[in-house]
């Protein structure tokens, strides 16, 4: 099963725990469900009530997206609820000073800014979520998922390290697969590898088949150049974890591979090696076969 992973956020949303998302949604809902029920007929010069309720909102946005946001900035005006300044309108000898209705429009903006912090929250919210269903489904997979018993043989011309290599791991219940045994389906060699390739383990012999140096040095003993190339092409597919070098005799190693471990063929402590990077890897390992073998 896979899944696309969501989109990544800004590292302060995605620290953000599910529940605290929670709580500042249902705060948000309640500053609103307030601003609506206010009752503007007793709006004055100085409201007690409405400054408390100022107190309120900003304080729940403060909590829901830190004092020294982004997110807190932009939404900060809708505490701003008492208007500062005063319409005045002359009846007769008498000044009529209206607090009411400016502050009925902060309320109104009010309302607005609340909702888009609440809307932005709770897209916030299904981000994390997603992302716990795609670490779940991960798990699961990697949990539930058999694993090949096709493990992909990279060898150069020895055949003798090829065939030992072969039959150990066919005692262990494995299936080598050996690239020449398989049919070429008029492909090229790289198309061969991938076609054969759906595997979860490749063993690379490094065998002294060649010899090679830099321009005007000694020749030395080194492996074939394919199998240079599948090594790399098997690490970058599996990952090192999943591919075992098996290295026999004296050969150079190319210094772009200097960092990959490899175990030595001369002798049998090599096959005790493989076993324990097969079952490092998750494959089932019979013991008992293996020093038997």
């Amino acid at each position: 099963m896979t899944q696309a992973r969501p989109p990544t956020l800004a590292a302060a949303k995605q620290e953000m725990p599910i529940h605290e998302i929670e709580w500042a949604i249902k705060r948000i809902g309640d500053r609103i469900k307030e601003l609506e029920e206010f009752d503007i007929e007793i709006v004055t010069k100085s409201t007690p009530a409405l400054k408390a309720l100022s107190a309120a909102i900003a304080g729940t946005l403060e909590r829901a997206f830190g004092e020294n946001s982004s997110a807190y900035h932009r939404y900060a005006q809708a505490a701003v609820l008492q208007h500062v300044s005063m319409a005045i309108s002359i009846e007769g000898h008498r000044r009529h000073v209206d607090y009411q209705t400016p502050t009925q429009e902060n309320i109104i903006r009010s309302i607005a800014l609340m909702r888009a912090a609440q809307s932005s929250l709770k897209e916030d919210l299904e981000f994390r979520q997603a992302s716990l269903e795609y670490d779940h489904l991960v798990i699961v997979d990697d949990a539930q998922r058999v694993l090949s018993r096709r493990i992909f043989l990279v060898h150069g011309h020895d055949e003798g390290a090829r065939e030992t290599v072969a039959r150990f791991l066919m005692q262990l219940g494995f299936d080598p697969i050996i690239l020449h045994e398989q049919a070429n389906r008029g492909g090229t060699v790289i198309e061969k590898i991938e076609a054969h390739g759906q595997v979860d383990f490749a063993v690379v012999l490094l065998t002294p088949d060649d010899e090679g140096c830099t321009k005007g040095a000694t020749a030395e003993p080194r492996a074939r150049q394919n199998v240079l190339l599948e090594l790399g092409y098997f690490l970058g597919r599996l990952g090192r974890n999943r591919v075992c070098a098996l290295k026999r005799g004296t050969l150079e190693i190319p210094s772009d591979f200097a960092g990959v471990v490899w175990e030595s063929m001369d002798g049998n402590n090599w096959k005790q090696a493989l076993g324990r990077e097969l079952e490092a890897a998750g494959h089932e390992i019979d013991w008992n076969k293996v020093m038997r073998a």
